[in-house]
Order: C-alpha cells, then structure tokens, then sequence
C-alpha cells in the first residue's frame, strides 16, 4: 500500500482534477459542437438553396404550360397555323408573355409536315432548323398532343436552348400544327446562382441535366454523373461536397445543389489551437492558485473535518473555534451555531415525537363514540307511547352508557369494566332487534383484570351488527377473552355470514396499511391504535369463511390495573 497523502496535498490534487475535467470536457463539447455545427449549417444552407431554386423552376415550369395550353387554343394562332392570317397577333402576345418570363424562350409554329411557318429568332441555323423540324415530325408520327423534354439546340452567336415545351394546334379537320417554345439555357443557369451554394445542376427525370453551374457534373450523354454516399457527399475533382436532391413534383425534374464541405476547416483549427493554449494557460494559474489555497488553509480544514467526525460519532458538543478572521472562521462560527440548533432540535423533536403519538392515538380514539344513538332514539320513540316502563329502562341503560363513552377521560381501563359498558350497549341493540340478536360472554376471570383501551371492542361489534343483517335474519355475538403467556387474546365472533377472500384481502390490506384512504377505517384505526400503544407485534387479525362468520383477534400486552401503562405504552 503507498503512503498516505496529506490533506494539503490531497487539497491541491482535487483542485487540478476538478479543473482538468471541466476543461477537457469543455474542449470536447467545444470540439463537437463545431463538427455537428458544420454540418448543420452545411445541410441548412445546402437545402435551403434547393428550396429557393425549385420555387424559381417551379414558376418557370408552370408559366410555360399555362401559357402553352392558352396560346395553342387561341384563334388567331390557329388562323395562322392554317392560312398564315393575323400573324402580328400571334407575335403580339408572345412578346408580351416572354417580356414577363425571368427564362427567355424562342417561339417557333410549326407545320404538320415540319415547316417552320413562323420564328421569333432573328438568327437561326441549319442544325436548330433540322432539330425543330425532328420534334414536329416525331409529334406527328407518333400522335403526340403535347411535349416537353431536354433538348439542347445551338443558335447563331453561340446562343443555346436547354429545354423545350411543345403543344399540338388542333382545328375543326384535326392537328394543324405545332407551337413549340425553346428555353434559354443561360437565363435558367441565371436562377441557379443563389447565395451560401457552390454548384446547382437541374436534370429530368432521365438524369439528363437541363442546366448546371459547373461542367464537371456532366458525364456522357450529357447525363448528371455525381453518385452520393450514405451520408450526402460527393467527390468533384477530388474535392467534397455536401449534395442535396430537391423534387419538383410538376416538372418531375431535379434539383441537386453542391456545398463545399471543407471550406471552414482552417477557421475551425485557429479556434481549436486558441481554445488549446487558452486551456493551458488557464491550468497553469489554477494550478499555482490550488497549491497556494491549500497551503493557507489545511490549519482550519482539518480543525473542521475533527469536529464534524466528532459530531458523526455522536458527540452533540463537538464545538470548533477558528480565529483565522476569513472566511473560514465565519464557517466555523455557523458550524457551531447550526450545532446549537441540532441539539435544540433534536430535544425538540423527542417532546414532539411523544406528542405526536398521543395526538395521533387521541385522534383516532375520537372516532370510537358510539354511532347506534340516533337508532336508539328513535326506539326509545316508540317505546314511550307502547311500555313506560321499557322507556325508562333504555334511558338509564342509554345514560349510563354515555356517561362510560364520554366522561371518561383515562386512556386504559379494566377490561371488565369495558365488557359492561359492551353488555349495556347490546342490551340497547336487543331491544331494537329483539330477538334477532344474540350475545353472549366467555372470558377468563384473569382476563377481565387486564387494562385495555377504552372502547377497543365496540367498533368490532357495531360492524357485525351494522353488515350482519344484510345477509342474517338473526346475528348471534360472542366475545372470548383469555391471557396467553404474557399476553392478552380476545376474540369477537360472529355468525353473520363472513365475506369472500376477495374481500377479506382487501380489507386486511386496508387494516394493515399506514396511510388509509378508503371509506371504511374502523378496522385500520383499530389496528392503528393498538400498534401506536403497544408495538408492531401487537394489533388485530382478521379471519372470515364465506357463509359462515367472522373471527377479529385482538392481542395486546398483559397489564394489569397497577402497572404503569403510560411507561409500558412508551416502551413499546
């Protein structure tokens, strides 16, 4: 095992550690923060280009079809298609409808037979005159009402068109003719060049690329030749990029757009080589900071980590004094005070734990007074008018029965004073229920000396007599009583049918848990009561047989009248 370190040199080892990994952990943060924000923003600027150049094509697209499908149905362009008559309507419009376009084109009416019978180009040649007439004898031949299609035709003065939109003229005999438009090349290169975007290339749905901002795209047959890896890069001239395909539903055309992937990468190295010597610099001061923190302050650390392993042992007068006249010193002074105050508490809260558990007993105790009153009031009606003499005897049973419940203010009493005050109050109950009910008493003379608390077999009883007759016509109660060793065991029976495991589960879960919410709590503040008194081992059990009845077993400790049961109540 290797020499223990001092405090001092712990001190100062746990200020480096603490520092070092913060820093690290900051520098990788800061390290892949850069990398996932590159790309972000290589993926953002990247996808936003394509959005902006769909919108354009998408415009362009539609306003070609639109203006293709009403000029091919107009009347002049079909008079002149026929006759050559009201050509200078026809070119009218046209040159209003290209006036307006971002994407110039060149007009051309064409007949069935591949005769260029009107041109908006000044300029043409032998080639562009041969494609155009190959377009109208293909519509021709093959029955073709509409067309458009990647068809890149060079002009005079190098001037190129890259797309073509055609439509058929048809009249009152069939197709007369053919109005075809030729897309400027270099005006759809034009919305290409959009901002934070390299490279731009728009192809059909053959891959056939319409315009691009870069020649290095293009691959045999004019075809779009770049082929994207698992994670949107390619590779121009050895050279990466970030690509990103952009869907143009009308059209069926697509977008793809090229961000240079490596165009930050030496900003982002100055910053990481700054961030590195900023980290170096700042470990050196922590460093040299620690070693001195830790020198100054070992005296009063360890003075305060003796007194707080004291007060960890149990020792509750483990006072420390610093006279340092910093910061520590007013530690120490708190340390004492907060001392001071925890020995204040913990007397505190022995009285109010002691208080507690007679509230909480008191509390459940109140809810014992008798709830048959109002039912033997309303006996005791009856039997004014029908027997005097059976009213009286109810009223001095019901007095003497209140006088017990009520004024009584001990806590424990002798058991066959309980059994008395049980016997008046079954009295009361067989009045009301005649001979529907039966009682009756089996307990030990020993038995009867014990203290119990006051009122504990009531609530067992009134629940037997209260459910008893849902199922009973007659309920028969007996009450047995014995001493057990050092305890007592008292038992209520009953005949009055039980209940179903179901519910026998259920309310032994209510009985033995310590925070009740269901409606019926006399059986759990019972057990409550008796748990609180005397202890965990201590309380009521529950049995019951469908059909049958059921068995409430009370165990208590054995006291009797002379013992001090407020001292054995603690004890428990």
């Amino acid at each position: 095992m290797g020499a223990k370190r001092s405090f001092k040199d712990s001190l100062r080892r746990l200020f480096l550690l603490h520092t070092l990994v913060p820093i690290s952990i900051l520098f990788v943060l800061f390290l892949m923060f850069m990398m996932i924000n590159s790309r972000f923003l290589l993926i953002n600027q990247t996808t936003e280009a394509g959005k902006k150049i769909k919108l354009a094509m998408e415009e362009v697209y539609s306003s070609y079809v639109k203006e293709m499908n009403e000029a091919s149905a107009l009347d002049s362009v079909r008079a002149f298609t026929s006759v050559q008559f009201r050509g200078p309507e026809v070119f009218e419009r046209f040159y209003a409808f290209n006036n307006r376009q971002r994407v110039k084109s060149i007009m051309y009416i064409m007949g069935t037979d591949g005769d260029i019978l009107a041109s908006s180009a000044n300029y043409g040649s032998d080639s562009s005159d041969l494609a155009l007439q190959a377009i109208a004898r293909r519509m021709h031949t093959q029955g073709l009402t509409e067309l458009a299609e990647t068809n890149p035709i060079r002009f005079s003065h190098d001037r190129y068109t890259a797309y073509t939109f055609a439509k058929a003229i048809t009249g009152s005999g069939g197709v007369q003719g053919y109005l075809i438009y030729q897309l400027y090349e270099l005006d759809l290169q034009k919305l290409l060049f959009v901002q934070n975007n390299e490279i731009a290339v728009v192809t059909d749905p053959y891959r056939t690329i319409i315009a691009t901002t870069n020649n290095l795209t293009q691959g045999l047959m004019n075809k779009y030749s770049l082929t994207t890896d698992s994670k949107g890069y390619v590779w121009i001239d050895n050279g990466k990029y970030y690509s990103k395909e952009t869907y143009l539903p009308l059209s069926q055309w697509r977008i793809y757009t090229l961000s240079a992937a490596e165009g930050n990468r030496s900003a982002y190295l100055s910053l990481a080589v700054f961030f590195v010597m900023a980290s170096l610099l700042l470990w050196i001061v922590i460093w040299y900071s620690a070693r001195i923190i830790s020198t100054r302050q070992s005296r009063a650390i360890d003075k305060l980590i003796y007194a707080v392993r004291e007060l960890q042992s149990g020792n509750m007068d483990s006072y420390v004094y610093i006279g340092t006249g910093d910061e520590f010193e007013t530690l120490a002074n708190q340390y004492n005070q907060m001392l001071q105050r925890l020995n204040e508490l913990v007397a505190q809260n022995t009285e109010l734990s002691d208080l507690r558990r007679v509230i909480e007993v008191k509390h459940l105790q109140s809810q014992f007074h008798p709830h048959f009153i109002f039912n033997v009031l309303e006996t005791l009606r009856y039997a004014i008018i029908v027997d005097n003499r059976l009213a009286q005897d109810m009223v001095l049973t019901l007095s003497r029965h209140l006088r017990y419940s009520i004024g009584n203010e001990q806590d424990h009493v002798v058991l066959g004073n309980d059994l008395e005050y049980i016997a008046g109050y079954m009295k009361l109950q067989q009045i009301r229920f005649k001979d529907r009910l039966h009682y009756h008493e089996e307990v030990d003379q020993a038995a009867r000396t014990a203290l119990v608390p006051r009122l504990m077999l009531q609530p067992v009883i009134e629940n037997t007599i209260k459910y008893g007759y849902r199922q009973r016509q007659s309920v028969a109660v007996t009450v047995l009583g014995w001493v057990e060793g050092t305890d007592l065991i008292l038992e209520v029976k009953d005949d009055a049918g039980g209940m179903s495991r179901e519910r026998l589960a259920e309310v032994r879960d209510i009985m033995h848990s310590q925070d009740n919410r269901a409606p019926h709590i006399g059986l759990h503040n019972l057990h409550r009561r008796l748990v609180l008194m005397y202890g965990d081992r201590y309380g009521i059990e529950l049995d019951s047989t469908q059909g049958e009845g059921t068995v409430v077993t009370f165990r208590l400790p054995y006291r009797k009248e002379e013992t001090d049961v407020q001292g054995a109540a603690g004890r428990g």
